[in-house]
Parts: C-alpha cells; structure tokens; sequence
C-alpha cells in the first residue's frame, strides 16, 4: 500500500513466497518426477517384450541352423528360420518404437516443466538425470542389431 501511496510501481512478488503455494510446487515438482519415472517404467516394459521376441526368436532360428548344419534336415527348413528372424526384426522395431515414444514423451515432460519453472511455479532444483533405462534400451538395440546382422549375413558368432 505504501508503494501506490507513493505513486510508485509495486514491486513483483514471488509466487513461491507464499507457503501455501510453496507446498503446491513441491508436489507439483515431485510429480514431475514421478511422472518420469512411469515412462521409464513404460520402456521397461517394452525392453522386457523386445527381450523376449528377440531372444526367442534367435532360438528358433539357432536351433533350425544347427539341425541344418547337421543334416537333421533334407531339405532347408527355411520356414522355420524365417519365423525366428521375424521375431527378431518384430523385437527390434517395437523397441525402436518404443525409444522414440520415450524420447518425444520426455522432450515434452522437459518443455513443460522447463515453462513452469520460467513462471516461477515450481523449483529448478530437481533436475532430469540420464534415464539409465534409456541407456539399456539402446544397449539391447544395438545388440539386437547385431544380431539381425548376424542371421542374415550368415557371420560372426552368432551366425
């Protein structure tokens, strides 16, 4: 009041002053981190599916290259092979998916919260580390790539 008394401007408040609003902006940035770690729980579960589609469907394909290989078979049995590979390209692209989905979901959550701390709504304290989760969905990629590489190309030690 004695600002406008005086004629001059009032000054800016900060909107975390008030406790009642400070209690809202902790919970709000705790639930930015919740909400972080449910996406990491998300592409768990994709790596979980991509782990069983790619291992099983090596399996198959082993399985049938060996009974090839030692002329278990008359004929190539490609069928079954093919099956097998299918189950890794399947595994692999859900999983490719999946780190897309993560990434564009966790660029969102970033802007988000990025927009609420420049209004001064919440705290720029917790921050958003690496998600490890993340870093093994592109391991398992990577290895799942290998070996499609090395079914179709009849090489390394998988092939």
């Amino acid at each position: 009041m004695a600002n406008e008394a005086s004629g001059s401007a009032p000054a800016t408040r900060n909107p975390l002053a008030d406790p009642s609003v400070e209690l809202s902006a902790r919970r709000t940035g705790m639930s930015f981190q919740r909400t972080r770690m449910s996406a990491d729980r998300t592409l768990m579960s994709v790596i979980r599916t991509s782990i069983s589609l790619i291992s099983f469907g090596f399996t198959i394909f082993q399985f049938f290259q060996k009974l090839r290989d030692s002329n278990v078979f008359k004929d190539p049995q490609t069928a079954p092979r093919t099956f097998g590979q299918s189950l890794v390209w399947l595994g692999v692209a859900m999983l490719i998916v999946g780190i897309l989905y993560h990434l564009q979901f966790m660029s969102g959550l970033r802007r988000e919260r990025e927009a609420l701390c420049s209004e001064g709504l919440i705290h720029e304290e917790s921050h958003f580390p690496v998600s490890l989760t993340l870093l093994v969905a592109l391991a398992l990629l990577a290895i799942g790539i290998f070996a499609l590489l090395s079914m179709t190309m009849h090489s390394g030690p998988f092939g």
